[in-house]
């Protein structure tokens, strides 16, 4: 990447918005500007998990202020992502679409593990290179991630709904302390964490890093009172504890670098960071400067054949997993881009990603099958929707669980934006391809050819030479039966030489302009 070059990374956290612009200077990068707004959507979910119209507006209205100051970055010099509020949310959809739109750049809503290996990859990359094995605990506000890891790779990581916004709301919800609300708070925060130990146990790890907002909180108060700064010691967590109970309430909580947005919250989030440290053995934590923010940076920087290494990676133990027949995925996957390449998408980069998704696609196209034949898109659909994978975002494992589902069966019980050419291009080829590989073999399609139809409006024509219809009679049924399957949607799919629905003279004049 080129010196100079401008990155950003926005952070829609539970209680905070962050946006991050660096410039890059040989694979390295200096913090340019840093804003942060106290949005705190991770308090307003209601009893149905629905995000108050107030917290979306706080939202919206924030990510007005970040697009404004990212006016003139390319979308490949932007990374946004959501972490746990907008993974409960169950009106996210609605937020995000309108937020996409006001930020001006596509929101991702990450996995758990996800999150965890990117918060990894920026703390070690803030971090000078050690043999060391590290422990990262990052306290949300309604996630904690732990992470163990050596040097720049991560080894195991996960992600628990336990954070400082939830446990203050349930446990100190009038805004005191009280000796009973702490140990109430500490053990069910055990609870959660318990199963952390056999992952996280004292044995796994050298030294402990603490990443984010409660770390950062804990520490600065402890710096300011005259502890060592830059890390958190078991006496000073006793400390800062009984002064919390001193003070009695949130409301009159006074102690030198304590920030006010964080007085509401420190309740919660002490009782969760005590309780790692009593689980894990933690003697002390160092404040880690790195985190979620650049850990996207990371991405954005580097990476984009190793990222796009970590997605293929991921998308083959999921094959392997669900014991995926990888010559009928490939097979499926050679069609499939074959077809697509014949659509000339306009724009080298989206008909990269484009091909790059569809592959991935067909590799995953029978996952489901693991499951019940029959029902095979549906499951396959399921598996994407809930799995953990490595290098995507959930958004970017929905639209893959679309195309699986898509593959096969009826169009219109699919919930897709049919407004998304790109999406329809894929699914389009998908089926074409699976349609071709019905009989598991590698198909003749060296006369075929499928193109955009110029006069008509989303609508694609696809030719066969003479003769192709009578050497492979199944296969054109099969395509015919499919022309049906897009006439409940927005778009047509018309034949030649297969029974066309145009006359002959009018399929050649389409491909001829």
């Amino acid at each position: 990447m080129q010196n100079g070059t401008r990155l950003a990374a926005v952070d829609l956290g539970s209680n905070s918005f962050r946006l991050e612009i660096v410039r890059v200077d040989d694979g390295q990068f200096e913090r340019a500007e840093y804003l942060k707004e106290t949005v705190r959507q991770g308090a307003s979910l209601d009893a149905n998990r629905n995000l108050s119209l107030e917290a979306m507006q706080r939202g919206w209205d924030c990510l007005a202020r970040f697009g404004e100051r990212l006016a003139g970055f390319k979308r490949t010099q932007v990374r946004a992502v959501a972490t746990q509020t907008l993974r409960e949310a169950r009106n996210r959809d609605a937020f995000l679409t309108r937020a996409s739109q006001i930020l001006g750049f596509q929101i991702d809503v990450i996995s758990g593990r996800e999150e965890a290996r990117l918060i990894y990859q920026g703390v070690a990359k803030l971090l000078p290179q050690s043999d060391e094995r590290r422990l990262v605990a990052d306290i949300g506000g309604r996630s904690t991630e732990l992470i163990t890891g050596h040097d720049f790779e991560p080894k195991t990581m996960e992600s628990y709904r336990v954070g400082s916004i939830a446990w203050s709301a349930r446990y100190f919800a009038d805004g005191r302390f009280s000796a009973s609300a702490f140990q109430m708070a500490e053990i069910a925060a055990k609870a959660v964490l318990d199963e952390a130990l056999n992952a996280f146990g004292r044995e796994r790890w050298d030294t402990a890093y603490g990443s984010a907002g409660t770390i950062g909180a804990v520490g600065d108060v402890l710096a300011a009172a005259g502890w060592p700064a830059g890390s958190v010691s078991q006496a000073g967590l006793d400390w800062l504890l009984a002064k919390l109970l001193e003070a009695q309430s949130a409301d009159r909580l006074r102690l030198a670098g304590m920030k006010e947005d964080r007085r509401s919250i420190i309740g919660g989030g002490v009782s969760i960071l005590r309780a790692i440290f009593s689980l894990l053995q933690v003697d002390e934590m160092r404040a880690a400067a790195g985190g979620l923010r650049h850990g996207l940076l990371c991405d954005l920087i580097g990476n984009t054949d190793q990222q796009q290494d970590l997605r293929s990676r991921s998308v083959q133990r999921l094959a392997t997993k669900f014991n995926v027949d990888p010559v009928q995925g490939a097979r499926v996957g050679t069609v499939a881009l074959g077809l697509y390449q014949q659509l000339s998408v306009a724009e080298a980069v989206d008909a990269q990603r484009g091909r790059r998704k569809l592959a991935w696609a067909a590799q995953l196209h029978e996952i489901g099958a693991y499951i019940s034949h029959s029902d095979q898109h549906k499951h396959g659909a399921y598996i994407l929707d809930n799995a953990d994978a490595m290098g995507f975002a959930q958004t970017e494992l929905h639209r893959l669980s679309l195309l699986v589902l898509g593959h096969r069966g009826k169009l219109r019980k699919l919930d897709a934006d049919f407004d998304d050419e790109g999406f329809v291009r894929q699914l389009l080829c998908l089926r074409l391809a699976t349609i071709l590989c019905h009989a598991r073999r590698d198909p003749d399609v060296t006369q075929l050819r499928l193109a955009a139809h110029k006069s008509a409006p989303r609508s694609f024509l696809l030719e066969a030479r003479s003769g192709w219809a009578e050497a492979f009679p199944q296969s054109a049924h099969l395509l015919r039966e499919e022309v049906l399957a897009w006439q409940k949607t927005p778009w047509s799919l018309a034949l030649s030489g297969l029974y066309s629905t145009l006359p002959q003279a009018d399929a050649e004049s389409a491909f001829s302009k």
